[in-house]
Order: C-alpha cells, then sequence, then structure tokens
C-alpha cells in the first residue's frame, strides 16, 4: 500500500479530544517510536465554543500519517512531552507562545518568535547562563556580514571550547500565517513561494497539493511528475550551494569555485524552464511546467555537464587531507541525539536515520518512480558533506532517467483561463508535507463550515535542526562554528514566520 505525504480530515468526522487526553495519545505514540511531525493550535473562532484548538501530527514507523485534534480552555495547563520527549521542546514552546496553553515541567520555556504582545522584548531573551572561572561569553549577530538573515549566537566557552550555545531567532517575525489568510486561497501561490525563498518549489508543491485535496480537484500524473523534477533540481541547486560555502569556510578554493558555479547552471536551467532561477512559476494549484522536448533536452543536458564537473570537485574535497582533518569528528550528532531531539531531512541522514518522505510516504510520484539516496553513519561535518554530494548524484540519475524517459508524459494538462475560483470542503483539515533539501516542509490549512480558510499553519523543518546544531557546538572549538553551522545549512527565515 502506498502512503502518502497527505492527510485530509473532515473535522465533523474527527473526534474532538480534551487536552489532556491529546497529550496522553502523543506520549503513547512517541513511546512507540512514532515521530512528532507537529504541534500546533489556534484560537477558535467567533462562531465556536472559546478557547483554542490544538492539532498534533504524528507518523509512525509504518503506516499513515496520524491526526489528533483537541478543544483546550484558554490558558490551561498540561503536563509537558519534553520532560520525556525532547523533540517536543519547540513545538510545546511555540504552541505555549501562541495560545498561553501551558506546558507544566517544559525545562527551556523560551519565546520562539516573540509575538503578540511580546514583540519589543527581544532585549529581555533569558538567556542560560554558564558560570565559572575563566569563563566567557562570545555573542555573534544578529546582524550578520553578507546576505545571512537576522538571528543572535550566544557562546558560553571556556578558553576555545564552546560549553554551550544559544541561539536565538525571531529578529524578522514577518506575520506569515496571518498574511496567508488575507487572500483568497488560490491566489496565494506567490505568497508561498516567499517564505523560504530557496525553498520556492517545496513550498509551492506542499500548497497546490493541500488547495486540490480540499477542493477535491485530481492531478494527473504527468502534473506530479513535473513538479518533482522540480522539486530535485530544487535540492541539487540548494546542495550545490551548502558545498560551495563549505569549501568556502575552509579555503578550498578550488572546489568552492566549481560548486558556486554549478550551483549557477542549475538555477539558470530553472530560469529557462519556468521563468524564475528559484523555480517561481514551476507550479499552480492544479498545473505545472509542461517540460517540452526541447526543455528535456535542454536541462538534461545542463545535468550531464553538471555531474562531471561535480563529481571531479566532490573528489577533490574527499581526498584533500585538509578537508579530512577538518570535517572528521567535528560537530558530530549521534543516531540517538536524533531520535532524541527530533532532527530531520540531511542532518538525520547524515547521523544514519533515514527520515527521507520520499521513502516513507512516496506518494504516486516517487512510488513509481523511487529514488534512494542512501545514509552516513559518523553524523559529523563529514559526514554531512558526503550526504549532501551523494544525494545531489542520486537526484542527478533520477532526473535524467526521467527526463530521457520517452514514455513519461511530462505535458502536464492546462488549467483554463477563467475557471470559476476552487470550492473548498467544509470544516476540513488538510496536512500536506513535501521532503525539501532540508526535510519535510508541513503546510496545514484549515476551513470553516463555508469552506472559508481560517488556518494556516506553516513549518519548516529547521525549526526543530536548529536545536541540532546548537548540540552539535557542544565541546568544539569555537572556531569550529562557521562549518558546523554551513554544514546544517539551516533557514533563518523558515523560523521568523
Amino acid at each position: 500500500m502506498t502512503h502518502h505525504p497527505l492527510i485530509l480530515c473532515p473535522l465533523r468526522e474527527q473526534e474532538l479530544l480534551s487536552l489532556s487526553e491529546l497529550v496522553a495519545q502523543c506520549r503513547q505514540g512517541l513511546q512507540a517510536n512514532s515521530m512528532l511531525i507537529s504541534l500546533f493550535g489556534r484560537a477558535a473562532a467567533a462562531d465556536e465554543p472559546a478557547g483554542v484548538y490544538v492539532t498534533a501530527v504524528l507518523l509512525a514507523p509504518t503506516g499513515p500519517l496520524q491526526v489528533l485534534r483537541a478543544h483546550a480552555q484558554s490558558g490551561q495547563s498540561y503536563p509537558s512531552l519534553t520532560v520525556e520527549f525532547p523533540a517536543a521542546q519547540i513545538f510545546e514552546r511555540e504552541l505555549w507562545e501562541q495560545t498561553k496553553l501551558l506546558p507544566i515541567g517544559h525545562p527551556w520555556l523560551k519565546p520562539v518568535r516573540f509575538e503578540g504582545t511580546r514583540q519589543g522584548q527581544m532585549g529581555d531573551y533569558p538567556f542560560f547562563k554558564v558560570r565559572g572561572a575563566g569563563v566567557h561569553e562570545v555573542a555573534v549577530g544578529p546582524i550578520h556580514a553578507g546576505v545571512i538573515e537576522p538571528g543572535h549566537f550566544r557562546f558560553m566557552c571556556h578558553g576555545e571550547q564552546v560549553h554551550h550555545l544559544e541561539i536565538q531567532l525571531g529578529y524578522q517575525h514577518r506575520h506569515v500565517e496571518s498574511l496567508l489568510l488575507r487572500r483568497p486561497p488560490s491566489q496565494l501561490t506567490a505568497l508561498v513561494e516567499s517564505i523560504v525563498g530557496d525553498s520556492a518549489v517545496s513550498y509551492a508543491w506542499g500548497y497546490a497539493a493541500a488547495l486540490e485535496s480540499l477542493s477535491n480537484q485530481p492531478v494527473a500524473h504527468a502534473t506530479s511528475a513535473s513538479r518533482a523534477i522540480g522539486l530535485e533540481m530544487e535540492r541539487v541547486a540548494m546542495h550545490a550551494a551548502t558545498l560551495n560555502g563549505l569549501a568556502t569556510d575552509i579555503a578550498f578554493l578550488q572546489s568552492s569555485a566549481s560548486y558556486g558555479r554549478l550551483r549557477t547552471a542549475v538555477i539558470n536551467a530553472n530560469q529557462r524552464v519556468s521563468g524564475n532561477r528559484f523555480g517561481r512559476g514551476w507550479i499552480r494549484p492544479g498545473s505545472a511546467i509542461a517540460l517540452t522536448d526541447a526543455l528535456r533536452k535542454d536541462v538534461s543536458q545542463t545535468l550531464r555537464d553538471f555531474v562531471r564537473d561535480f563529481d571531479e570537485a566532490s573528489d577533490l574535497m574527499r581526498s584533500a587531507r585538509t578537508v579530512q582533518a577538518r570535517f572528521h569528528g567535528v560537530g558530530t550528532v549521534s543516531a540517538e541525539t536524533v531520535a532524541e531531539l527530533g532532527l530531520t531531512g540531511v542532518v538525520a541522514r547524515a547521523s544514519g536515520v533515514a527520515r527521507d518522505l520520499r521513502q516513507r510516504l512516496p506518494g504516486n510520484v516517487y512510488a513509481a518512480m523511487p529514488i534512494e539516496t542512501g545514509l552516513e553513519a559518523s553524523g559529523d561535518c563529514w559526514a554531512r558533506m558526503c550526504q549532501r554530494m551523494c544525494e545531489v548524484d542520486a537526484s542527478v540519475a533520477w532526473l535524467l532517467a526521467r527526463l530521457d524517459d520517452g514514455a513519461l508524459d511530462l505535458i502536464p494538462p492546462a488549467v483554463q483561463p477563467g475557471a470559476a475560483p476552487l470550492a473548498l470542503q467544509p470544516n476540513a483539515l488538510c496536512v500536506s508535507l513535501v521532503e525539501g533539501a532540508r526535510g519535510p516542509v508541513l503546510q496545514a490549512l484549515e476551513t470553516d463550515a463555508d469552506g472559508k480558510l481560517i488556518h494556516y499553519k506553516v513549518q519548516d523543518p529547521s525549526l526543530a535542526n536548529w536545536f541540532g546544531l546548537a548540540f552539535a557546538l557542544r565541546n568544539q572549538g569555537i572556531s569550529d562554528f562557521p562549518i558546523c553551522n554551513k554544514s546544517f545549512d539551516l533557514s533563518y527565515c523558515g523560523n521568523d514566520l
């Protein structure tokens, strides 16, 4: 049976639990090795019983996605899951900040984005303090050089050794989720594509899939295939950019120059396909870009030229003793830590943990056209570098097989101009996931009794992985931070929604 990275819940048929019952069921699932994909809430609408509606999304080791729903009173408390399952820490903090539901016993209850009444109070952030003779603090940010987004890193050091790193984000909280409710659902693509600019295809696919499910709109296989090609092109470009950053950070200029040039070749191909180097315009609700024979040949030739030079640049990186000495054993995150902290995507796979929705929840397109990426085991900067190299090779091989398959239709049916606005299923919740370059991108859309969109939840994979970066710096030299940070390559704006 093929499991899909999407679940549609008619809310009239969904059991509405108490908050304590939802937490108990989450605890049972986590004890059975389910992964807590998300935990979020919203204030009740004017025509609903007052309070907060809470949603939990879990993924068991086998089987489909599971959604739990609960109604809670405003200000209600519950026993924190984080005490037993640290992977819940960021979700409970966000839920507390947005809804005031209090997780009793949470060991790290701090604001995530300084939303609502906390806006303007970032100077009061309760940083953890390390005390003792010779202990000192090093602060980086919140304004960085170059084009890095704003974020603050507070290192507690003894000499050059980092004992604790605390990461404070939220400096440009953009109110994305409220903006997504201000326009008709079918007109949101351009905004969705800009939530995390380097993941435009990932976000656009998840949004379109949710909208299509809520409107009972069938999707042709050619549409899904074109979307998957756009997604894998995005993955190749992003991994090449990360590898460029890693090579640059250690002044390995041969590979640095090559990776930068190669990433440009891929995103320029995206522009020839969709009109935008980041793939904006590739996906729209009900449709995707038609890959004509000329475009297929163009992209295929670009990738053949790419992979030859990419493999040469990667071989140089892997064989250089200077690179090996700099990356081996630095910023190690064990498989046990990945599971405990709920880390995702390439970070998890570099520690030997097989978390990839393209295999676990393949849907129709990846079930028919599977992709295998492999795993690294050591969990250090070296492993994260090698994992990205392997995933680029896997994506390029997959792309070439699809583009060169003359029997594969890549001309999706066009959406008719002037078509009637989509009518969304009333009283429904759709949770949509896409395995982006950083991990699972989640979007959850909820409608009211009239089919109007009343809640739009967005979650970037970086949300959980930032805590993993902080953990990776423990007992490292402070000079290891740039390469650890780049090996994770997380999104600041993906946190500052």
